[in-house]
Order: structure tokens, then sequence, then C-alpha cells
């Protein structure tokens, strides 16, 4: 399998290497204004206008709640984690507490260990014991979603909304482009998705650096791959800073360039993406040889971090507020949002802030960065094929498209995340200023689910709170500055025949990419090792990989 074969080759390439030890968490502090063992306020709603309107009103009958039913469904997801930071279970979520409560539907949840959802889906769909609910991604599922309809894993929902979900219905009869996005290649809806309902939402992640250190240096924030070169050595040889450079390596290799930091000068993805129109894969051009090389010196220098397979979200955490590391690529509220509060109590100077995604010259514009499509793939929540309890899962699910629903999932609970001020949903101190210390992300993942992903509609009016500090605000105004718009391809459905041997090429293909990647980086294999590794992708098909992905963009361009 794909990942035992990852796992093998990061130990071999890394098992000289010092692994870094995170820092320990302490223990969750409880959260004010609401104790585990209270009951719920009984709230009022308010109705609000803005990027929620033009939801559907709430209609009598199936679009009523809470639902009269004794049922309790079973409900698959993986715990956020600025909400598992806090709290270890859905159980003790505020939310989903409030959730069942405002829907009448009582959840059994069942909660996969961190970082390891792939792996526990696996598992769940071999033992054939399915829960009501999946929350997954589906857009990815091996063979597509169509696949998973077929293999009786997952329901075809086409039916199921036409009597039991009138909210979404409504929102996708508004939003043709979203609507086609969200059905596979046969027409067959397959998730309640995700939805980032605007432009707005679509740019929260780039490049971010230590200014303090850079004025220090007398540097300017990097904007060149040159400069860049600068800041990060200067970092290391005048700051003593151990890994000027962190980024994830996890949940695969170089998991924090693939929206186009610092690759993208070289003019490709490390993925699949539009180039006028036509599609290309990264790894296969000469610009991904270019960067391989740059990456390859700085890792020689010191420049990057040591363990560049093995960081995960709370080693990264831990880099940029240790200080071991000075430069990441990261979001505005989780990163920037996260680690300036903390850093700034024992440094008062101390200041990240947002680099432009970086550029070979001087002036060039970015040609990639990061940028996602209204409709993501992540975050959707399938119904179990096996479920006796459609009719109630669906109706709990459609609530989060309902005007009711939509204030619920992006704010919370009136009068205690929020209060309607002029018609503006506003979050109260307990999110932006929280007696606890949770940062707002923590916060915000207790009583809401607007910082990630779930079944609704994104509303803007959270990103315009969330980012409290000027230099997050900045940040998605940098990183937005970029073509990549004309370069991303958008969530093509695909037929099953499609997602299959789509899906079965991308396995080899992208474990390839993976470990060749590393050995170049690592210097275990010479760089010109490119030209070979780019034989072998053509051996894996990849050509027919890209034609794939070409005549699914040409149907969706036609639907």
């Amino acid at each position: 399998m794909r990942g035992s074969r990852i796992t093998a080759v990061i130990a071999l390439l890394l098992s000289a290497a010092l692994l870094l030890s995170a820092c320990d968490r302490s223990d969750a502090v409880p959260l004010a204004g609401y104790s585990q063992g209270d009951a719920m306020p009984e709230q009022q709603t308010g109705s609000g206008k803005g990027a929620g309107a033009g939801l559907l009103a709430d209609t009598g009958g199936i679009g009523s709640y809470p639902i009269r039913t004794g049922k309790t469904l079973t409900y698959w997801a993986e715990l956020n984690g600025n909400a598992a930071s806090i709290k270890p279970s859905f159980e003790d979520i505020p939310f989903f507490r409030e959730w069942q409560k405002r829907t009448g539907v009582k959840l059994q949840f069942i909660q996969p260990p961190a970082n390891q959802a792939k792996e526990a889906m696996n598992v769940l769909l071999a033992s054939g014991e399915l829960p009501d609910m999946i929350e997954y991604e589906w857009a990815s599922f091996p063979g597509g979603p169509e696949k998973a309809i077929k293999d009786g894993y997952i329901l075809r929902l086409n039916e199921a909304i036409d009597r039991y979900a009138p909210n979404l219905k409504k929102y996708l009869g508004g939003h043709p482009e979203i609507d086609k996005q969200v059905k596979t290649a046969d027409g067959s809806y397959y998730v309640f998705p995700f939805i980032q309902g605007d432009d707005r939402l679509r740019t929260y992640q780039g490049p971010v650096i230590r200014k303090d250190w850079l004025d220090e240096l007398g540097l300017p924030v990097p904007a060149t791959i040159d400069e860049w070169h600068t800041a990060l050595k200067g970092f290391k040889e005048k700051k003593g800073v151990q890994a000027p450079l962190t980024f994830l390596g996890v949940p695969s290799p170089l998991f924090g360039i693939e929206n186009g930091a610092f690759v993208g000068a070289f003019g490709i993805k490390k993925g699949f993406y539009l180039d006028q129109g036509e599609v290309k894969f990264g790894p296969l051009e000469p610009g991904y040889k270019q960067f391989l090389a740059l990456f390859r010196k700085w890792y020689e220098e010191g420049l990057l971090d040591r363990n560049i397979a093995t960081v995960d979200t709370k080693t990264l955490d831990s880099n940029m507020i240790s200080g071991r590391s000075g430069a990441s690529i990261w979001n505005a509220g989780a990163g920037i949002g996260t680690w300036q509060p903390i850093v700034q109590e024992r440094d008062p100077n101390a200041r990240f802030v947002a680099a432009p995604y970086p550029v070979l010259n001087k002036g060039d514009r970015p040609k990639f960065g990061q940028r996602t499509n209204l409709y993501t793939g992540s975050g959707g929540v399938a119904i179990s094929s096996k479920s006796g309890n459609v009719e109630e899962a669906v109706r709990m699910l459609d609530y989060g498209y309902s005007p009711e629903g939509h204030l619920f999932f992006n704010f919370g609970l009136e009068n205690i995340s929020y209060t309607m001020v002029d018609g503006y949903p506003t979050y109260t101190d307990l999110i932006l200023r929280n007696p606890d210390r949770l940062a707002p992300s923590q916060a915000l993942a207790m009583y809401n689910r607007a910082s990630y992903f779930g079944p609704f509609v994104q509303d803007v009016r959270y990103l315009e709170q969330y980012y409290v500090l000027p230099e997050q605000k900045e940040a998605t105004r940098i990183w937005s500055d970029t073509d990549a718009d004309s370069h991303l391809l958008p969530p093509v459905p695909k037929t099953e025949r499609e997602s299959a041997e789509l899906s079965a090429i991308m396995m080899d293909v992208t474990t390839l990419v993976d470990e060749m990647s590393l050995k170049i980086i690592l210097g275990i294999e010479p760089v010109d090792a490119c030209d070979a590794y780019v034989a072998q992708l053509k051996a894996l098909h990849i050509d027919r990989a890209i034609e794939i992905q070409e005549k699914a963009l040409e149907r969706y361009n036609r639907m």
C-alpha cells in the first residue's frame, strides 16, 4: 500500500536525522460561560443579512425542527485539531451537543485517531459495519464517489434530497455552477457538501515569516527565491535558528508546498494544474527538477527543517512558537493568529507577517498560490447505503443549509458566542478575547464549524471577524495577489471507470514522486535522477491520467 511504502521510505531517509520532540500541550481548560454538564439555553436565532441571505426560508412539515424521533444515529468523523486540542471527543464539544438538540436527532459518534482517517476508513469499509453518516473526503475515494455508491458503501442521495432536504435543494438550484461540482459524471449526489460561500474565503494560506528578525538583520520581507535564501541564511547564521524554514510533511512528504509555495516560482505545481486551458502535471515539467535542485541546496545548507517529511501540525506549532523556525507555509488563522499572541507574551516585539508567494525575478507576479474551489471536495457527509435511518439523517444534515442552521454553523449560539448587532452576527468576547486564553481558532471550534469543514455554506462574515490581527487581514490580501485562479483545475466529475483508472494510476505515481523528491532533496540521489524518474512516470501511465483529466474537464465545460 502507498502509505506503508512512504512510511518505509521516510524511515530510511531520515534514520540519521534528529527528530524534534513536540511540546506537550497543557490540560484542556474549561470553557467560560458553558459547563459540560449544563443544559443548552434556548436560542433566539435572529435573521441577519449578507452571505447567508438567499437561503431557503424555513418551511413547514419536512423543513421544521426539531424532528420528533426516539432513534439514535451513528456518525463517523475525525475531530478537528483545534477542537481536539481543548476537548478530546465530539460529545464534549458544545456545538455538537446543540446540533443534536436543535434537530432532535441524537448521535453516537465514532471517532478515528487523529491524522489516521484514511487508514481507519479502510478498516471501517472492510468491516461492513457502517454508521448512518460518514464525514470524509469522498471526492478522493479510490474509483470515485460513484464507485462508493455502486459498491454499496454510500447512498445515492438524489431521491432523498428531493424528499427530505428542501434547504440544500433550494441552494443548489440557485447556484448551478456549484450544483454540477457536487455531482458525479453520472449525475449522482453523494454528500451534503461543504461550500465556501464567498470568493474571499478561497485564500487563507501562504508563506509566513518573522518580521522582527528580518528588521533586526536589516532585510526586507522576501519576494524572490534569492531574497528568501538570504533571509533563511541570516536566520541560520546570525540568529542561530535550527530550522529556518519548516512546513508540513504530514500526511504526505512536501505537503506544505502543494499549493505552489517555492515550487511555483519555477512555473509549475506539484500536482495537476491548467496552463492556458491545457491540463499539466508538475513533476513532468523541467521546472520540477529546478525546484528539487533548489531544495537540495537549501537542505545541505541547513535552511530546511531536517525533519522535512515528518512535520505535523503539532510540530509545526512548536517550531514556530519556540523559535526553532522563523518561516513557514501556513494559515492566517491557525498560523499567524495562533502563534503571534503566544510568542508576544514573552517577546512583545515578535511579529509574524505574510510574504508573497516566491518568484524568480523581482516584480514578477506569482503564477500559483493557495486557492480553493467554492466546493473543495472535503468535509462532505455521506449517508451509508445500509442506514435504516435515511430520513432522519437527511433532515439533520439539511439543517445546516437553512437560515437558522446557517447562523448556527457559522456563528454558534446567539448571546453566547455571537450577538446580532444591526443585523450582523457579531462574535462575543468568548470567541475573540476568550477569558480562558483560548486562541480564536480554538474557541470557534467549540461553538461552530466556520473555521473548518462540514455540511453547510461558509459565511464570509465569520472571516471578517476571525482575523482580528492586522497581519492576518494583510496576509489574505498578499496571498491572493497571484494568477492561481487561471491555473486552478475545477473539481471535474468523473465516471466510475475514469475515477477507478485515475486512482490506480495516481496511487503509484504519487508514491514515486514523493519517494524520488525526498531522495533528491536529502542528497541520496543526484538531481539528474529526475530524468530517469520522468521516464518512470510515463511508464506508470501518467499521460493517460492527464488524458482522463482533460476529458473530464471538457465534459464539465459542456455541462
